[in-house]
């Protein structure tokens, strides 16, 4: 079993620009790619847990979203860094697409996404912890029995540093 570093996609790795999906509009927060790439020097997962309600309300397709994913990905090897895994949750009650809306279990607050990563990823809860911009995402890691923070800028490698000392 490996520890992990759960991350929030937009306004913890990315600058939320308001459903951020154009590969041509990544914008990396402040020492987000060191953040990652410390995570990854220190032996724990990168895992992103994203909640992606632009594509339940018809802004963009999951095509798109896995793009800009990869395109995260991609620039993140400037760095030698990486995300080991991406989840994201396409589904919200109030979607205009039928077939997203729903109160999924991967939504944040709850903690779906990050169960299902600990099962894919045999990672060990324990020692793993969670970075998040939002209320949301520090609940979804408290559910999943782990310590969420919650981030408020202005570098995220500064924020990062002293969590992956104390754990």
């Amino acid at each position: 079993m490996k520890p992990a570093v759960f991350l929030d996609r937009d306004g913890v790795i990315n600058v939320d620009t308001g459903y951020p999906h154009r590969i041509e509009e990544l914008e990396f927060i402040a020492g987000a790619p060191e953040a990652i790439a410390s995570i990854n020097a220190s032996g724990r997962l990168a895992v992103v847990v994203t909640n992606q309600s632009g594509i339940a309300r018809g802004l963009y397709g999951e095509e798109q979203a896995h793009a800009f994913n990869n395109h995260i990905q991609d620039r993140l090897r400037e760095w030698n860094a990486r995300i080991d895994a991406f989840y994201l949750c396409p589904y919200h009650p109030e979607a205009t697409i039928a077939r997203y809306r729903q109160d999924h279990p991967d939504r944040k607050p709850r903690p779906g996404m990050i169960e299902r990563a600990i099962r894919d990823l045999d990672i060990d809860r324990g020692n793993s912890f969670l970075v998040g911009d939002r209320q949301t995402d520090v609940q979804a890691a408290q559910a999943a029995g782990m310590p969420g923070y919650l981030f408020t800028g202005p570098r995220l490698d500064a924020f990062i540093k002293p969590l992956l000392s104390s754990s």
